[in-house]
């Protein structure tokens, strides 16, 4: 009689009749079971939220190698692009003027209107306005001559070494009896102050006040 015919006769109900061999065999199987089921519930279940943590954890790793990789790669070109910055920042300080200066380059404006073969009928200089590590001051100017010495003037304030802006530009016929081909134009220019300047120097004088 082979295996399956006796696994055939065997009455469930009745197991220490059946064969050594099958009950070892089903007791092996039954004990293997538990010993799974055991396995499960208190090694896997408990382990598996730490295993899914350091898994997350990993995947976080691997993401954060790769972008600091890419930024290695490209450091490079990030510290160039840093250099280039300072050096056209420290370039436009340069063409902001110290307060010493603004009393020249207020003289620079109006000379080159005056240059320009234009009538000068209105010079007001502002109150200055802090914006932070620079100051603006804007200067109300009233001129009157024709379209080509407004042109000359406006090219003449771009070419100065300073920085100055024009705005709120308005050109209106003038009322002058006689003079039908002048214009009048009315502008506002701007011109700039770098503030550190000024502060770097009381710092100076503080120090050196101290050490006296």
């Amino acid at each position: 009689m082979n295996l399956i015919e006796q696994l055939k006769t065997l009455d469930p109900r009745d197991p220490g009749r059946w064969p050594v061999a099958i009950r070892i065999f089903f007791v092996g199987l039954i004990f293997l079971f538990c010993t799974a089921v055991a396995w499960y519930v208190l090694v896997w279940n408990e382990d598996r939220p730490v295993l899914q943590k350091a898994e997350s954890d990993e995947a976080d790793l691997r993401q954060q190698f790769a972008t600091k990789q890419q930024r290695a790669a490209n450091l490079d070109a990030y510290r160039a692009q840093i250099t280039e910055m300072e050096r056209t920042f420290g370039a436009m300080l340069r063409q902001l003027p110290g307060k010493t200066e603004v009393p020249n380059l207020l003289v620079d404006i109006s000379q080159t209107g005056l240059a320009a073969g234009l009538q000068e009928k209105l010079f007001e200089p502002g109150s200055e306005r802090s914006k932070g590590f620079y100051a603006e001051l804007p200067i109300k100017i009233r001129l009157v001559g024709s379209y080509h010495e407004f042109g000359a003037f406006v090219s003449g304030i771009a070419a100065l070494p300073r920085i100055v802006t024009l705005h709120d530009i308005q050109i209106s016929p003038s009322s002058d009896k006689g003079a039908y081909d002048n214009l009048v134009m009315d502008v506002t220019a701007k011109t700039y102050r770098y503030i550190e300047d000024e502060g770097g120097a009381g710092g100076d004088k503080k120090k050196t006040g101290g050490k006296k």
